[in-house]
């Protein structure tokens, strides 16, 4: 389930980016492609009124016509031209357009598209000319030809006697939309297989606490059904006897009534427990009504209660707590924290062992720690004995009585007081739980 979702935003994710490169790229694009179009046309109409002009180069015509050779290139302009590209000294656009930034030449035709004359820096093949002529005879204004490999912008002329045709070279101008097109299409590529896997690793972190979050009510919905048919089979067991003794008295069948009753009474805890985490986690995210109270007045209303059933099994109890340690907060939450620490502590102290509960100021918290003897927790257990049904030995567990809830309610509750609680164990020694909880201001 969790693949299919992860698929889905990695997909989701890449459609989304891919659109919005889509749209970028295209707007990059249709900018420049705007800006080179208007530049051609700029830069066609500027050598159109040059060559309109009465002063400017007069149409030279053919040989095959028996007028003057077609211009040809002298050696002074072929330093004039001796750029990249045919290109000129850019300081000269000025004063003669046909020395511009791009090639170019004029081709006069009658009003049957005959070629008249040419006006060429360039001795080019008559037949190109012509072809140059047969290009533009559509009778657009404008347009475009390929030509002996280049490409070539035309402008077409009305005159007297037909149509001047001017042309320029755009084939490096366009070739730069065309190299933007494969760079879009590369850079857009490597830009997929990058977020594609940037967004993998961020899909599975931010998956990762759905994920753990639904495992843990998985195992707390199966924990708690198996929690509830223990004392449901023994209710069910027993009443199937009680039911099977009908002549029975209840005061003989008094044996089966207190099984049921002890398992009710059960079952009515460990309901009322989780009721009570769940009411904890709802009211996690809410401000609390909280105030000022003595920490250790709390904790001794506790403790001093508990010594009788103390000194009944044996367990030395030593406790330290330091006077008018206040913090704010719910003062009954906080003694059940301590009540469920205290408790802990006497079901897990080895016989003849020992408790030590100390609470004190500790720079600006208030912290209580909670010690006993005993077999000790195992280092992998430590982190998870907080979880709800969480039990190192459930066999021993359920002896005591325990569901494996108290823990998990006494973290609910440090955390809604803005403290923090953890555990520390050596095996067969000491097992300490320590609360930090600020003090109030």
């Amino acid at each position: 389930m969790f693949n299919k979702l992860r698929n889905r935003f990695l997909l989701l994710n890449l459609v989304i980016i891919s659109v919005m490169m889509l749209i970028a790229f295209a707007a990059i694009y249709t900018i420049m492609h705007r800006n080179v179009q208007a530049d051609i046309n700029m830069e066609l109409h500027r050598n159109a009124e040059f060559y309109g002009k009465p002063d400017g180069p007069r149409d030279q015509p053919k040989n095959r016509m028996g007028g003057d050779p077609p211009i040809t290139v002298t050696d002074q302009e072929a330093e004039m031209t001796d750029f990249p590209g045919g290109k000129t000294d850019p300081s000269m656009d000025d004063m003669n357009p046909r020395m511009g930034r791009s090639v170019s030449f004029v081709v006069v035709v009658n009003e049957d598209w005959q070629v008249l004359s040419v006006d060429s820096r360039f001795d080019m093949d008559e037949a190109f000319y012509e072809e140059a002529a047969n290009a533009a005879s559509r009778k657009k204004q404008t347009g475009r030809a390929h030509l002996d490999g280049d490409n070539w912008a035309y402008l077409v002329q009305k005159t007297e006697n037909g149509y001047r045709l001017i042309f320029l070279d755009v084939t490096d101008r366009e070739g730069i939309l065309t190299t933007l097109i494969y760079t879009f299409l590369l850079v857009g590529a490597v830009m997929l297989v990058v977020i594609f896997f940037i967004s993998r690793f961020f899909a599975n972190r931010s998956i990762a606490p759905v994920q753990e979050a639904f495992d843990k009510q998985k195992q707390f919905i199966a924990d708690a059904s198996h929690e509830l048919k223990t004392p449901l089979a023994i209710i069910q067991t027993n009443a199937d006897v009680l039911l099977a003794n009908k002549e029975e008295t209840i005061a003989s069948q008094m044996k089966w009534l207190h099984y049921i009753k002890s398992e009710t009474d059960r079952m009515s805890k460990l309901t009322s427990d989780l009721l009570y985490l769940t009411r904890m986690e709802d009211a996690a995210g809410e401000a609390a009504i909280v105030t000022a109270f003595q920490a250790s007045d709390a904790a001794e209303n506790v403790i001093l209660p508990m010594e009788a059933v103390i000194f009944e099994k044996r367990i030395s109890l030593d406790y330290e707590i330091e006077p008018n340690v206040a913090i704010r907060g719910n003062a009954e939450q906080f003694k059940q924290v301590v009540m469920i620490l205290l408790d802990n502590a006497v079901k897990y102290t080895n016989p003849q062992g020992s408790i030590r509960i100390k609470l004190q100021k500790q720079h600006h918290e208030m912290t209580l720690s909670v010690a006993n003897t005993g077999e000790g927790i195992e280092p992998e257990h430590l982190d998870r004995i907080f979880d709800r049904f969480y039990r190192t030995d459930p066999s021993r567990a359920r002896a005591h009585g325990g569901y494996g809830l108290g823990l998990a309610i006494a973290k609910a509750i440090v955390e809604q007081h803005k403290g923090k609680i953890y555990a520390k164990s050596v095996r067969h020694e000491w097992t300490t739980f320590t609360v930090q909880i600020p003090l109030a201001p």
